[in-house]
């Protein structure tokens, strides 16, 4: 349960079933990493938590087939209904273990793929194996997006009718009623009247952050006063910091490190345009939250974002990794702020309806039910 977008879905999820007065309990691995922990920082009353010290992320088999064995003893003691399993080797241990002890219901999520084309052509094999092998120990899989059930299909994972899309919920209404802060745009050094380009992703290989490095001096020669708010921590934070000052770019750059989920919209606010610029990703979270602070967004047409970023109506498309033609697009925005006002009204319509995460948990409380009325 690390500060992340699956992590967030989840405890919503969480949250809105305790709302509902189910009885609800979270199986965890333990979660140490910069991303930060988000049971520390906020955790529904009435959940209880359930810390399995060998459901770590990577792979390793013995701890993993321990895992499974107390998987099995937690749902064969804890007599549920439903077991709703998230993230990938989790979901696919969760699956094995909640199928063998005969859970009534037994569903998961997909957020991202395990299997995707920047991996070991070895390894996306054995991950959709393995997905393959999970999908028949489970009653229906949901998704975030409908690129999730495209290409779980085209994998071959299961039939296009196992497949459901629910998209990923989260507190619109922070995002819609927030406004610019003056005192925190004074904290983070930032000019009242710089242009702001924001970017919100753990500071991890595959987040796009190298590419908007390189794009930035681009950027910076049409807006010398630009800043580009890097928010999230991680292992390339050092590596990044380091290349903005070899590029002589430091001034332009602000890093605000790990920001907890509840705050970032006190960010989004601030920002002229967004950058999404990660290589995977399910549905991404932070492009509906800009598009609910009325914020366009530049993206590339991977995975779940056309979804959401309607080229030309709520941001840009740009190419996939081609930093010339973000750096482009970004202009484009920072240029026209009447073009940027009409695209973020428009995204902020798409979605303030779409993404509640009231509505997540109705859907998934109606298929829960449905699920469990079938003989």
């Amino acid at each position: 349960m690390i500060v992340g977008g699956a992590q967030e879905n989840t405890l919503f999820t969480c949250q809105g079933h305790l709302e509902k007065g189910h009885d609800v309990t979270l199986v965890t691995g333990p979660s140490p990493g910069p991303e930060g922990e988000l049971l520390k920082r906020f955790c529904p009353k009435g959940l209880k938590v359930i810390e399995v010290p060998s459901l770590i992320r990577s792979i390793n088999p013995l701890k993993d087939f321990k895992a499974y064995r107390e998987l099995r003893r937690i749902f064969r003691e804890g007599h549920y209904d439903v077991v709703h399993t998230h993230a990938s080797k989790a979901g696919i241990l969760g699956r094995a273990a909640a199928w063998k002890e005969k859970v009534p219901f037994v569903v998961h999520t997909v957020h991202g793929q395990a299997f995707h084309k920047y991996q070991n052509a070895l390894v996306n094999k054995a991950y959709i194996i393995a997905e393959r092998f999970a999908a028949k120990r489970c009653h229906k899989i949901f998704a975030v997006a409908q690129s999730m059930i495209e290409q779980c299909v085209e994998a071959g994972v299961a039939l296009r009718e196992k497949y459901m899309v629910v998209y990923s919920g989260m507190d619109i209404d922070a995002f819609v009623n927030a406004k610019p802060d003056s005192e925190l745009r004074a904290s983070l050094g930032i000019p009242d009247n710089a242009p702001v380009v924001g970017k919100i992703a753990r500071l991890f290989p595959l987040k796009g952050h190298d590419t908007l490095m390189t794009a930035a001096p681009k950027v910076i020669a049409a807006f010398p006063d630009v800043r580009f708010l890097v928010i999230g921590d991680g292992i390339l934070r050092q590596s990044l910091e380091d290349e903005a000052r070899r590029l002589g770019i430091s001034a332009n750059f602000v890093f605000t490190g790990l920001v907890s989920p509840e705050k970032v919209c006190r960010y989004t606010p601030l920002m002229d345009v967004l950058v999404h610029l990660s290589l995977r990703e399910g549905l991404p979270r932070t492009v509906v939250q800009a598009l609910a602070s009325s914020v366009p967004v530049v993206a590339y047409a991977l995975d779940g974002t056309p979804e959401v970023l309607h080229d030309g109506e709520t941001g840009f498309i740009a190419k996939t990794e081609d930093a010339s033609d973000v750096a482009d697009k970004i202009i484009a925005l920072l240029s026209q702020p009447e073009l940027r006002r009409k695209m973020g009204e428009a995204g902020q319509a798409l979605v303030k309806e779409q993404f509640s995460w009231h509505k997540m948990c109705d859907v998934l409380e109606a298929e829960y039910a449905a699920g469990l009325a079938k003989p």
